[in-house]
C-alpha cells in the first residue's frame, strides 16, 4: 500500500507540471497572438555619424591636443542639414527569397519620406533563387525608380541569376572586382524514382485534371511530350527574364550574356552587366561629405515555434549535441 500511494503521489504532481506547462504554452501563445499585428520593427542607423566616428578615434591617437582640439571644433561645426540623404538598404538573399518581406517594408518605409534630390544604395547578396520570390524583390526596387528616387546597387561578392535580375533595375550598378555577377539563366530539375519503384513491382497512380497538370514526375513514369513541356516552360521563362534584363539595361547585348554564364566584376564591366568598378565602402566613403548617410533596415519578428527552435538549437550546441 505504501508503494501505491507513493506512486499515487508521484503521478499527482507529473500531472501538475505537466498542466503547468500547458498552462504557460497557452499564455505565450496568446500574448504572441495579440501582438501579430506588430509583424516587426523598423531601425533607422546613422551610418554616416558611425563612419565618421572610426576616423575621429584615430585621430584621437595620432594628433596632439591642440590639433586634435581644432578637429573636435571643426566636427561639431559640421552639420548633415540640408544635405540629401542616401538611404542604405541590404538584402542577402537565400534561394526562397524570403527576405523580400524585409526589402518591401523599407522600401515602403523610405519611399514615405525620399525626393528626387536623396538617393537608395542597396548592398546586394546573391546567388539568386525561386524565380516568384526574386520577381517580386526585382519590382520592390522598382517601386524606388518609380518614384523617381535614384537607385544604386553595389554588388561586393556575388549578384547571379535571380540576384542580377535585381540588380539590373538600378541606375547604376556598381561591383567589386572579383564579384560574380551574371547568370541569366533558368535552371530546374527533379529527381525520377519509377524505375526503383517498378524493380520492386510498386505501381505509382498519379491523376491530373488538365493535359499538362504535370509535366515531370518524381514517382511516375515521365514522358517525351511532359519532357518537351517542361523545357518549353523554362524558355518561356527565360524570354520574360531577357525582356526584364532589357527593359532596365537597353544597353546590354541580351543575346551575348543571356547564356547563364558568370563573369567577375572586371569582365561584367567590358560585357555592360555593370557600370563601374567599386566597393560598397568605397561608394559610402565618398558620399560622406554629400549626403547624410541613414542604413535602414527592417526585422520580422519570429514566431514563437521558430524562438523554441532557435533556443532549443543553441542548448544541444552547448551541449556538444
Amino acid at each position: 500500500m505504501d508503494f501505491l500511494s507513493q506512486y499515487g503521489l508521484f503521478l499527482a504532481k507529473t500531472l501538475t507540471l505537466v498542466v503547468a506547462i500547458v498552462v504557460l504554452l497557452v499564455v505565450v501563445a496568446a500574448l504572441s497572438l495579440r501582438k501579430q499585428r506588430q509583424k516587426g520593427e523598423l531601425t533607422v542607423t546613422d551610418l554616416g555619424k558611425r563612419l565618421r566616428g572610426y576616423g575621429q578615434r584615430l585621430k584621437a591617437e595620432l594628433l596632439d591636443k591642440k590639433a586634435l582640439k581644432a578637429e573636435e571644433k571643426a566636427a561639431k561645426k559640421a552639420s548633415d542639414d540640408g544635405k540629401p540623404t542616401l538611404f542604405v538598404l541590404d538584402f542577402h538573399g537565400s534561394m526562397d527569397a524570403h527576405e523580400v518581406e524585409a526589402l518591401r517594408e523599407e522600401v515602403t518605409a523610405v519611399l514615405a519620406v525620399a525626393g528626387a534630390q536623396d538617393e537608395v544604395l542597396l548592398r546586394l547578396e546573391s546567388p539568386g533563387g525561386v524565380v516568384h520570390g526574386y520577381g517580386l524583390a526585382a519590382s520592390q526596387l522598382a517601386r524606388v525608380r518609380d518614384a523617381g528616387v535614384p537607385l544604386t546597387v553595389v554588388v561586393d561578392k556575388v549578384a547571379a541569376s535571380g540576384g542580377y535580375m535585381m540588380a539590373c533595375v538600378a541606375d547604376r550598378i556598381l561591383a567589386a572586382p572579383f564579384a560574380m555577377l551574371g547568370s541569366i539563366g533558368v535552371i530546374a530539375g527533379i529527381p525520377n524514382l519509377h524505375k526503383v519503384l517498378k524493380k520492386h513491382d510498386i505501381d505509382y497512380e498519379q491523376h491530373t485534371a488538365g493535359k499538362f497538370k504535370r509535366t515531370l514526375s518524381v514517382l511516375g513514369e515521365n514522358t517525351e511530350e511532359g519532357r518537351e513541356k517542361f523545357v518549353a516552360d523554362l524558355n518561356v521563362i527565360h524570354g520574360h527574364f531577357r525582356n526584364h534584363v532589357s527593359q532596365f539595361r537597353p544597353q546590354l547585348d541580351v543575346e551575348q550574356v543571356a547564356t547563364g554564364e558568370v563573369w567577375l566584376g572586371v569582365d561584367a564591366l567590358e560585357k555592360g552587366l555593370i557600370d563601374d568598378i567599386a566597393t560598397s565602402d568605397a561608394y559610402l566613403t565618398a558620399k560622406l561629405g554629400s549626403h547624410r548617410i541613414l542604413a535602414v533596415s527592417y526585422q520580422l519578428k519570429r514566431k514563437l515555434g521558430e524562438k523554441l527552435g532557435l533556443s532549443l538549437r543553441a542548448a544541444l550546441t552547448r551541449l556538444g549535441l
